[in-house]
Protein backbone atom coordinates (compact mmCIF):
# COMPACT_ATOMS: atom_id res chain seq x y z
CA UNK A 1 0.00 0.00 0.00
CA UNK A 2 3.04 2.42 0.82
CA UNK A 3 4.76 1.59 -2.24
CA UNK A 4 1.69 2.61 -4.52
CA UNK A 5 0.88 5.47 -2.46
CA UNK A 6 4.36 6.90 -3.23
CA UNK A 7 3.54 6.00 -6.54
CA UNK A 8 0.72 7.90 -6.54
CA UNK A 9 2.23 11.29 -5.10
CA UNK A 10 5.27 10.58 -7.73
CA UNK A 11 2.37 10.57 -10.35
CA UNK A 12 0.77 13.56 -8.73
CA UNK A 13 3.67 15.89 -8.71
CA UNK A 14 5.08 14.86 -12.10
CA UNK A 15 1.32 16.43 -13.17
CA UNK A 16 1.71 19.56 -11.44
CA UNK A 17 5.28 20.18 -12.21
CA UNK A 18 4.07 19.14 -15.99
CA UNK A 19 1.02 21.32 -16.06
CA UNK A 20 3.12 24.57 -14.32
CA UNK A 21 5.67 24.04 -17.09
CA UNK A 22 2.76 24.34 -19.60
CA UNK A 23 1.86 27.66 -17.80
CA UNK A 24 4.76 28.70 -18.27
CA UNK A 25 5.61 28.57 -21.96
CA UNK A 26 1.49 29.35 -22.14
CA UNK A 27 1.80 32.95 -20.19
CA UNK A 28 5.15 33.48 -22.07
CA UNK A 29 3.09 33.23 -25.69
CA UNK A 30 0.69 35.00 -23.92
CA UNK A 31 2.29 38.27 -23.31
CA UNK A 32 5.08 38.25 -25.93
CA UNK A 33 3.03 40.94 -28.31
CA UNK A 34 3.07 43.33 -25.78
CA UNK A 35 6.32 42.81 -24.77
CA UNK A 36 7.76 43.16 -28.68
CA UNK A 37 4.90 45.00 -30.04
CA UNK A 38 7.15 48.44 -30.20
CA UNK A 39 10.11 46.51 -31.55
CA UNK A 40 8.12 44.38 -33.51
CA UNK A 41 6.12 47.26 -35.69
CA UNK A 42 9.08 49.42 -36.51
CA UNK A 43 10.43 46.32 -38.06
CA UNK A 44 7.73 45.78 -40.12
CA UNK A 45 7.11 49.57 -40.92
CA UNK A 46 4.73 50.35 -38.79
CA UNK A 47 4.52 54.58 -38.20
CA UNK A 48 4.90 55.33 -34.47
CA UNK A 49 1.40 57.23 -34.68
CA UNK A 50 -0.59 53.94 -35.63
CA UNK A 51 1.64 51.88 -33.00
CA UNK A 52 -1.49 52.08 -30.68
CA UNK A 53 -4.34 51.61 -32.56
CA UNK A 54 -2.65 48.80 -34.74
CA UNK A 55 -1.74 47.08 -31.26
CA UNK A 56 -5.11 46.57 -29.81
CA UNK A 57 -6.09 45.22 -33.17
CA UNK A 58 -3.51 42.56 -33.19
CA UNK A 59 -4.00 42.14 -29.70
CA UNK A 60 -7.63 42.22 -30.57
CA UNK A 61 -7.19 39.32 -33.18
CA UNK A 62 -5.11 37.37 -30.44
CA UNK A 63 -7.86 37.64 -27.74
CA UNK A 64 -10.35 36.65 -30.22
CA UNK A 65 -8.84 33.42 -30.57
CA UNK A 66 -8.86 33.02 -27.20
CA UNK A 67 -12.54 33.55 -27.15
CA UNK A 68 -13.26 30.68 -29.63
CA UNK A 69 -10.39 28.48 -28.61
CA UNK A 70 -11.31 28.30 -24.75
CA UNK A 71 -14.92 27.08 -26.02
CA UNK A 72 -13.40 24.35 -28.87
CA UNK A 73 -10.63 23.05 -26.28
CA UNK A 74 -13.25 23.03 -23.03
CA UNK A 75 -15.72 20.58 -25.20
CA UNK A 76 -12.80 18.17 -26.55
CA UNK A 77 -12.04 18.31 -22.47
CA UNK A 78 -14.91 17.30 -21.31
CA UNK A 79 -16.09 14.83 -24.66
CA UNK A 80 -12.37 12.86 -25.22
CA UNK A 81 -10.34 14.03 -22.02
CA UNK A 82 -8.01 16.70 -20.88
CA UNK A 83 -5.14 15.29 -21.77
CA UNK A 84 -5.73 15.45 -25.51
CA UNK A 85 -6.44 18.89 -24.77
CA UNK A 86 -3.16 19.65 -23.65
CA UNK A 87 -0.80 17.71 -26.54
CA UNK A 88 -3.54 19.66 -29.03
CA UNK A 89 -3.35 23.12 -27.78
CA UNK A 90 0.59 23.02 -27.07
CA UNK A 91 1.13 21.89 -31.24
CA UNK A 92 -0.68 24.65 -31.99
CA UNK A 93 0.36 27.28 -30.71
CA UNK A 94 3.91 26.07 -30.73
CA UNK A 95 4.10 26.11 -34.62
CA UNK A 96 1.80 29.44 -34.77
CA UNK A 97 4.53 31.03 -32.81
CA UNK A 98 7.70 29.84 -35.04
CA UNK A 99 5.20 31.19 -38.04
CA UNK A 100 5.24 34.27 -36.51
CA UNK A 101 8.30 35.18 -36.54
CA UNK A 102 7.91 35.05 -40.22
CA UNK A 103 5.66 37.61 -40.38
CA UNK A 104 6.23 41.05 -42.28
CA UNK A 105 2.87 43.09 -42.18
CA UNK A 106 -0.25 44.00 -39.93
CA UNK A 107 -2.47 41.04 -41.08
CA UNK A 108 -0.76 38.45 -41.36
CA UNK A 109 0.91 39.28 -37.56
CA UNK A 110 -2.59 39.24 -36.72
CA UNK A 111 -4.07 36.19 -38.57
CA UNK A 112 -1.30 34.18 -37.12
CA UNK A 113 -2.12 35.52 -33.71
CA UNK A 114 -5.40 34.96 -33.78
CA UNK A 115 -4.61 30.92 -34.07
CA UNK A 116 -2.09 31.29 -31.61
CA UNK A 117 -4.54 32.26 -29.39
CA UNK A 118 -6.58 29.33 -30.34
CA UNK A 119 -4.33 27.27 -28.85
CA UNK A 120 -3.44 29.32 -25.96
CA UNK A 121 -6.88 28.97 -24.64
CA UNK A 122 -6.34 25.36 -23.62
CA UNK A 123 -3.65 25.16 -21.50
CA UNK A 124 -4.13 26.48 -18.61
CA UNK A 125 -8.22 25.25 -18.04
CA UNK A 126 -7.28 21.48 -18.98
CA UNK A 127 -3.96 21.95 -16.82
CA UNK A 128 -5.85 23.56 -13.55
CA UNK A 129 -8.96 20.82 -14.32
CA UNK A 130 -6.33 17.87 -14.04
CA UNK A 131 -5.09 19.36 -11.33
CA UNK A 132 -7.94 19.78 -8.86
CA UNK A 133 -9.90 16.42 -10.13
CA UNK A 134 -6.32 14.09 -9.35
CA UNK A 135 -5.14 15.82 -6.14
CA UNK A 136 -6.92 15.49 -2.47
CA UNK A 137 -9.78 18.11 -1.86
CA UNK A 138 -8.02 19.73 1.14
CA UNK A 139 -4.57 19.97 -0.97
CA UNK A 140 -5.68 21.14 -4.04
CA UNK A 141 -5.11 24.70 -3.74
CA UNK A 142 -1.31 23.74 -3.03
CA UNK A 143 -1.46 22.30 -6.18
CA UNK A 144 -3.13 25.34 -8.34
CA UNK A 145 -0.78 27.54 -6.31
CA UNK A 146 2.23 25.82 -7.90
CA UNK A 147 1.17 25.49 -11.33
CA UNK A 148 0.34 29.17 -11.32
CA UNK A 149 3.47 30.57 -9.42
CA UNK A 150 5.89 28.43 -11.97
CA UNK A 151 3.57 29.32 -14.66
CA UNK A 152 3.47 33.14 -14.55
CA UNK A 153 7.02 33.60 -14.61
CA UNK A 154 6.88 32.97 -18.02
CA UNK A 155 5.92 36.28 -18.68
CA UNK A 156 9.49 37.75 -17.06
CA UNK A 157 11.35 34.70 -19.81
CA UNK A 158 9.45 36.55 -22.53
CA UNK A 159 10.27 40.18 -20.99
CA UNK A 160 14.05 39.00 -21.15
CA UNK A 161 14.46 37.08 -24.18
CA UNK A 162 12.35 39.69 -25.51
CA UNK A 163 14.69 42.70 -24.42
CA UNK A 164 17.76 40.98 -25.41
CA UNK A 165 16.94 38.96 -28.65
CA UNK A 166 15.03 40.13 -31.92
CA UNK A 167 11.54 39.85 -32.25
CA UNK A 168 11.38 36.76 -34.53
CA UNK A 169 13.99 35.05 -32.56
CA UNK A 170 11.80 35.61 -29.19
CA UNK A 171 8.57 33.95 -30.88
CA UNK A 172 11.53 31.13 -32.17
CA UNK A 173 11.62 30.42 -28.63
CA UNK A 174 8.42 30.02 -27.52
CA UNK A 175 7.44 27.85 -29.87
CA UNK A 176 10.92 25.95 -29.39
CA UNK A 177 10.03 25.51 -25.49
CA UNK A 178 6.43 24.14 -26.70
CA UNK A 179 7.54 21.41 -28.83
CA UNK A 180 9.76 20.07 -26.60
CA UNK A 181 7.26 20.12 -23.89
CA UNK A 182 5.58 17.27 -25.65
CA UNK A 183 8.28 15.30 -24.52
CA UNK A 184 7.52 15.55 -21.47
CA UNK A 185 3.43 15.03 -21.68
CA UNK A 186 4.60 11.48 -22.88
CA UNK A 187 3.82 10.62 -19.33
CA UNK A 188 1.00 12.13 -17.96
CA UNK A 189 -2.44 10.73 -17.21
CA UNK A 190 -6.19 11.19 -17.84
CA UNK A 191 -7.92 12.16 -14.50
CA UNK A 192 -9.60 9.12 -12.65
CA UNK A 193 -12.98 11.97 -12.13
CA UNK A 194 -12.87 12.48 -16.09
CA UNK A 195 -12.69 8.02 -17.17
CA UNK A 196 -15.91 7.91 -14.29
CA UNK A 197 -17.89 10.35 -15.97
CA UNK A 198 -17.32 9.22 -19.65
CA UNK A 199 -18.37 5.59 -18.41
CA UNK A 200 -22.11 7.43 -17.98
CA UNK A 201 -23.73 7.32 -21.56
CA UNK A 202 -27.04 9.41 -20.23
CA UNK A 203 -25.20 11.84 -18.87
CA UNK A 204 -24.46 14.68 -21.55
CA UNK A 205 -20.87 15.99 -21.69
CA UNK A 206 -18.91 18.72 -23.03
CA UNK A 207 -22.28 20.37 -23.51
CA UNK A 208 -21.62 24.57 -23.57
CA UNK A 209 -25.35 24.91 -23.83
CA UNK A 210 -26.36 23.44 -20.48
CA UNK A 211 -24.31 26.56 -18.66
CA UNK A 212 -27.12 28.39 -20.98
CA UNK A 213 -30.28 26.36 -20.00
CA UNK A 214 -30.68 26.77 -16.67
CA UNK A 215 -30.44 30.19 -14.82
CA UNK A 216 -29.02 29.92 -11.76
CA UNK A 217 -25.93 28.00 -13.64
CA UNK A 218 -25.51 30.64 -16.16
CA UNK A 219 -25.71 33.60 -13.59
CA UNK A 220 -22.44 31.20 -11.52
CA UNK A 221 -20.82 30.88 -14.63
CA UNK A 222 -21.43 34.72 -15.20
CA UNK A 223 -20.31 35.21 -11.67
CA UNK A 224 -17.27 33.40 -12.69
CA UNK A 225 -16.00 34.78 -15.57
CA UNK A 226 -16.51 38.62 -13.99
CA UNK A 227 -14.60 38.06 -10.75
CA UNK A 228 -11.34 37.48 -13.51
CA UNK A 229 -12.38 41.29 -15.20
CA UNK A 230 -9.56 43.80 -13.41
CA UNK A 231 -6.50 41.45 -14.06
CA UNK A 232 -6.93 41.32 -17.28
CA UNK A 233 -7.71 45.09 -17.78
CA UNK A 234 -4.33 46.37 -15.99
CA UNK A 235 -2.11 44.14 -17.72
CA UNK A 236 -3.82 44.05 -20.86
CA UNK A 237 -4.39 48.19 -20.52
CA UNK A 238 -2.90 50.08 -17.87
CA UNK A 239 0.63 47.91 -18.15
CA UNK A 240 0.48 47.55 -22.17
CA UNK A 241 -0.02 51.36 -22.85
CA UNK A 242 2.02 52.64 -20.00
CA UNK A 243 4.10 54.51 -22.63
CA UNK A 244 0.99 56.80 -23.40
CA UNK A 245 -0.06 56.22 -19.93
CA UNK A 246 3.51 57.75 -18.63
CA UNK A 247 3.46 60.85 -21.37
CA UNK A 248 0.28 61.73 -19.66
CA UNK A 249 1.34 62.03 -16.21
CA UNK A 250 4.65 63.55 -17.50
CA UNK A 251 6.67 61.12 -16.80
CA UNK A 252 10.75 61.58 -15.89
CA UNK A 253 11.64 58.38 -18.23
CA UNK A 254 10.52 56.82 -20.99
CA UNK A 255 8.05 54.26 -19.76
CA UNK A 256 8.57 50.38 -21.18
CA UNK A 257 5.64 48.59 -21.03
CA UNK A 258 7.53 45.14 -21.76
CA UNK A 259 9.69 46.16 -18.33
CA UNK A 260 5.58 46.97 -16.95
CA UNK A 261 4.96 43.46 -17.94
CA UNK A 262 7.74 41.83 -17.02
CA UNK A 263 7.25 42.95 -12.99
CA UNK A 264 3.78 43.37 -13.31
CA UNK A 265 4.13 39.38 -13.70
CA UNK A 266 6.57 38.67 -11.18
CA UNK A 267 3.96 40.41 -8.75
CA UNK A 268 1.28 38.28 -10.06
CA UNK A 269 3.52 35.07 -9.57
CA UNK A 270 4.29 36.15 -6.24
CA UNK A 271 1.01 37.27 -5.65
CA UNK A 272 -0.37 33.77 -6.35
CA UNK A 273 1.59 31.69 -4.02
CA UNK A 274 0.56 34.26 -1.63
CA UNK A 275 -3.27 34.57 -2.35
CA UNK A 276 -3.41 30.71 -3.07
CA UNK A 277 -1.70 30.21 0.52
CA UNK A 278 -3.94 32.58 2.73
CA UNK A 279 -6.83 30.28 0.85
CA UNK A 280 -5.69 27.39 2.90
CA UNK A 281 -4.94 29.81 5.82
CA UNK A 282 -8.29 30.88 5.65
CA UNK A 283 -10.15 27.73 4.27
CA UNK A 284 -11.85 30.58 1.92
CA UNK A 285 -11.47 31.46 -1.75
CA UNK A 286 -14.05 33.80 -1.45
CA UNK A 287 -12.38 35.99 1.42
CA UNK A 288 -8.87 36.00 -0.14
CA UNK A 289 -10.39 36.89 -3.78
CA UNK A 290 -12.38 40.17 -1.75
CA UNK A 291 -9.00 41.10 -0.05
CA UNK A 292 -6.82 41.36 -3.08
CA UNK A 293 -9.40 42.79 -5.37
CA UNK A 294 -9.42 45.92 -2.49
CA UNK A 295 -5.49 45.66 -2.77
CA UNK A 296 -6.07 46.36 -6.93
CA UNK A 297 -8.12 49.03 -6.57
CA UNK A 298 -5.21 50.44 -4.16
CA UNK A 299 -2.01 50.22 -6.42
CA UNK A 300 -4.31 51.68 -9.52
CA UNK A 301 -4.76 54.46 -7.58
CA UNK A 302 -1.48 55.10 -6.61
CA UNK A 303 0.19 54.49 -10.54
CA UNK A 304 -2.45 56.65 -11.96
CA UNK A 305 -2.01 59.56 -9.38
CA UNK A 306 1.82 59.11 -9.86
CA UNK A 307 2.80 62.43 -11.92
CA UNK A 308 6.92 62.70 -12.55
CA UNK A 309 7.12 58.76 -13.07
CA UNK A 310 10.79 57.47 -13.04
CA UNK A 311 11.84 54.72 -13.95
CA UNK A 312 12.31 52.77 -10.78
CA UNK A 313 8.81 53.73 -9.59
CA UNK A 314 6.86 52.38 -12.60
CA UNK A 315 8.75 48.98 -12.02
CA UNK A 316 8.11 49.14 -8.14
CA UNK A 317 4.22 50.53 -8.92
CA UNK A 318 3.82 47.12 -11.46
CA UNK A 319 5.49 45.08 -9.16
CA UNK A 320 2.69 45.70 -6.25
CA UNK A 321 -0.19 46.30 -9.26
CA UNK A 322 0.79 42.59 -9.98
CA UNK A 323 0.87 41.22 -6.44
CA UNK A 324 -2.72 42.76 -5.93
CA UNK A 325 -4.18 41.13 -8.96
CA UNK A 326 -2.54 37.74 -8.27
CA UNK A 327 -5.38 35.67 -7.60
CA UNK A 328 -5.28 34.32 -11.04
CA UNK A 329 -4.78 30.74 -9.67
CA UNK A 330 -7.34 31.00 -7.41
CA UNK A 331 -9.66 32.54 -9.71
CA UNK A 332 -9.65 29.37 -12.04
CA UNK A 333 -9.95 26.66 -9.31
CA UNK A 334 -13.17 28.64 -8.21
CA UNK A 335 -14.57 28.21 -11.36
CA UNK A 336 -13.55 24.77 -11.81
CA UNK A 337 -15.34 24.11 -8.15
CA UNK A 338 -18.33 25.26 -9.17
CA UNK A 339 -19.44 23.06 -11.51
CA UNK A 340 -19.69 19.15 -11.98
CA UNK A 341 -17.09 17.00 -13.90
CA UNK A 342 -19.23 16.79 -17.39
CA UNK A 343 -19.12 20.61 -18.17
CA UNK A 344 -16.19 20.95 -15.78
CA UNK A 345 -13.36 21.69 -18.14
CA UNK A 346 -15.88 23.38 -20.61
CA UNK A 347 -16.26 25.62 -17.68
CA UNK A 348 -12.33 26.36 -16.74
CA UNK A 349 -11.15 26.58 -20.32
CA UNK A 350 -13.78 29.20 -21.35
CA UNK A 351 -13.80 31.25 -18.08
CA UNK A 352 -10.33 32.38 -17.86
CA UNK A 353 -10.15 32.95 -22.19
CA UNK A 354 -13.71 34.68 -21.54
CA UNK A 355 -12.29 37.52 -19.49
CA UNK A 356 -8.77 37.90 -21.35
CA UNK A 357 -11.55 37.75 -24.50
CA UNK A 358 -12.92 40.36 -22.48
CA UNK A 359 -10.35 43.10 -23.35
CA UNK A 360 -11.96 43.60 -26.42
CA UNK A 361 -15.37 45.27 -24.73
CA UNK A 362 -13.21 46.68 -21.84
CA UNK A 363 -10.85 48.28 -24.81
CA UNK A 364 -13.86 49.59 -26.74
CA UNK A 365 -15.02 51.13 -23.59
CA UNK A 366 -11.48 52.51 -22.23
CA UNK A 367 -11.15 54.19 -25.79
CA UNK A 368 -14.52 55.87 -25.44
CA UNK A 369 -13.60 57.36 -22.34
CA UNK A 370 -9.84 58.34 -23.65
CA UNK A 371 -11.96 60.50 -26.32
CA UNK A 372 -14.41 61.66 -23.82
CA UNK A 373 -11.78 62.78 -21.29
CA UNK A 374 -8.26 61.59 -21.27
CA UNK A 375 -6.17 58.26 -21.25
CA UNK A 376 -5.42 58.70 -17.45
CA UNK A 377 -9.46 59.69 -16.19
CA UNK A 378 -10.17 56.94 -18.57
CA UNK A 379 -8.25 54.68 -16.12
CA UNK A 380 -9.82 55.34 -13.52
CA UNK A 381 -13.14 55.22 -14.69
CA UNK A 382 -12.80 51.43 -16.15
CA UNK A 383 -10.75 50.25 -12.62
CA UNK A 384 -13.94 51.25 -10.97
CA UNK A 385 -16.07 49.50 -13.55
CA UNK A 386 -14.40 46.41 -13.18
CA UNK A 387 -14.27 46.05 -9.99
CA UNK A 388 -17.55 47.10 -9.01
CA UNK A 389 -18.38 43.86 -11.28
CA UNK A 390 -15.85 41.86 -10.16
CA UNK A 391 -16.73 42.14 -6.19
CA UNK A 392 -20.41 41.74 -6.84
CA UNK A 393 -19.45 38.52 -8.99
CA UNK A 394 -17.42 36.97 -6.14
CA UNK A 395 -19.90 37.97 -3.63
CA UNK A 396 -22.70 35.64 -5.40
CA UNK A 397 -20.51 32.74 -5.63
CA UNK A 398 -20.65 30.02 -2.79
CA UNK A 399 -17.58 28.99 -0.90
CA UNK A 400 -15.90 26.23 -2.86
CA UNK A 401 -13.03 24.98 -0.57
CA UNK A 402 -12.56 21.53 0.32
CA UNK A 403 -15.34 20.65 -1.83
CA UNK A 404 -15.54 17.15 -3.54
CA UNK A 405 -15.75 17.64 -7.29
CA UNK A 406 -16.89 14.24 -7.93
CA UNK A 407 -20.56 14.90 -9.08
CA UNK A 408 -22.36 15.51 -12.84
CA UNK A 409 -24.29 18.24 -13.95
CA UNK A 410 -27.89 17.01 -15.15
Amino acid sequence: MDLQANANNRNVIFLVIVAALGYFVDIYDLVLFSVVRVKSFTDIGVSAAHMRTEGEYVINMQMLGLLLGGLLWGIIGDKFGRIKVLFGSILMYSLANIANGFATDVHTYAIIRFIAGIGLAGELGAGITLVTETMDKEKRGYGTMVVAGIGLLGAAAAATIGKHFTWQTSYFVGGGMGLLLLLLRVGTFESGMFKHADQSKEVSKGNFFMLFSNRKRFLKYLACICLGLPLWFIVGILVTQSPEIGKALGAKDLLNAGTGIMYTYFGIAIGDVVCGFLAQVLKSRKKTVLIFQSLSVITVLVYLNSTGLTESSFILICLFMGFAVGYWATFVTIAAEQFGTNIRSTVTTTAPNFVRGALIPITFVFEFFVHRYNIVSAGFIVMGIVTVIAMISVASLKESFNKDLNYLEH
